[in-house]
């Protein structure tokens, strides 16, 4: 699924900092707050999802799992069967994880949510992963938040429910931000921190996690994780900049030359 062979051509990190790469960090910082207003990445727009999905594959989702109920509309199964299209198994089945998780944690504390978002934001959070729908530069969490924009657009879903969606995915790896949102947002942070890193795991009662793994299997998430990572470290390093996947880069790759926030910071242009 990814090509491990690219490597950044004649990118050390002086020729990095030498091009901006402070500027290039402000922007991303800038884009990441606004761009729900924004126009999206011109290679997403490129590669976006066309018609109005088709439900094929949906008839496999049980209707609940650990007795969380899966939702059953007509975009919650569009976006279901374009995921699941555009997916790997082992990816596919982390982002269901990702919404079963969630909605355990959050059901517990009493939380009110809307489950069609919630499970939307969380089937679509990690096309950005994908090959298909990767940008240049951008970071994939956009990449991700783009896509899924343009594939609920074409299935009518209201601006306002849009805009939380494309929240909850931009905002997915960065917890304390989500964290402060309205449940939905914080809820695929949350849901996919847990199958990510085992946050909060203690708090799953035994057989309903049996009933998650046994109905989405990890398939060797641990190993595709890191594949993903060091791929996006290779063919769009820039994307990584002062992002936590930059340290897989920098354990596993002798010439990641993707300065670090030190860098960035020594590198300004200020005389002192």
């Amino acid at each position: 699924m990814f090509d491990k062979g690219n490597k950044p051509k004649n990118m050390t990190r002086r020729t990095a900092l030498e091009r901006g790469v402070g500027v290039a960090a402000l922007g991303a910082a800038s884009a990441f707050a606004g761009a729900v207003s924004n126009a999206p990445a011109a290679s997403a727009a490129a590669h976006a999802p066309r018609g109005n999905g088709s439900t094929a594959g949906t008839e496999a989702l049980p209707r609940e799992v650990g007795g969380i109920r899966i939702p059953r509309s007509e975009v919650a199964q569009k976006a279901a069967a374009f995921a699941r299209s555009e997916s790997s198994v082992t990816l596919f089945n982390h982002v269901m994880r990702t919404y079963l998780f969630g909605c355990v944690l959050f059901d517990q504390r009493g939380v009110h949510y809307d489950r069609e978002i919630a499970f939307v934001a969380s089937i679509l959070h990690d096309l950005g992963m994908v090959e298909k729908y990767r940008s240049p530069n951008e970071r994939f969490e956009l990449d991700g938040a783009d896509v899924a924009q343009q594939f609920l657009r074409k299935q009518r879903m209201s601006a306002d429910r849009v805009e939380v969606v494309w929240d909850a995915i931009a905002l997915h790896t960065n917890r304390p931000i989500a964290l402060r949102k309205r449940p939905e947002i914080a809820m695929v942070s949350v849901g996919s921190g847990l199958d990510f890193a085992g946050n909060e795991l203690e708090k799953i009662p035994s057989e309903i996690l049996d009933d998650i793994l046994d109905a989405f299997p990890r398939e060797g998430f641990k190993k595709n994780a890191v594949d993903t990572m060091l791929s996006l470290c290779r063919t769009k390093p820039m994307s990584v900049l002062m992002h936590p996947f930059a340290e897989v880069g920098r354990r596993h790759l002798p010439d990641f030359a993707v300065p670090t926030v030190e860098d960035v910071l020594l590198a300004a242009p200020f005389a002192e």
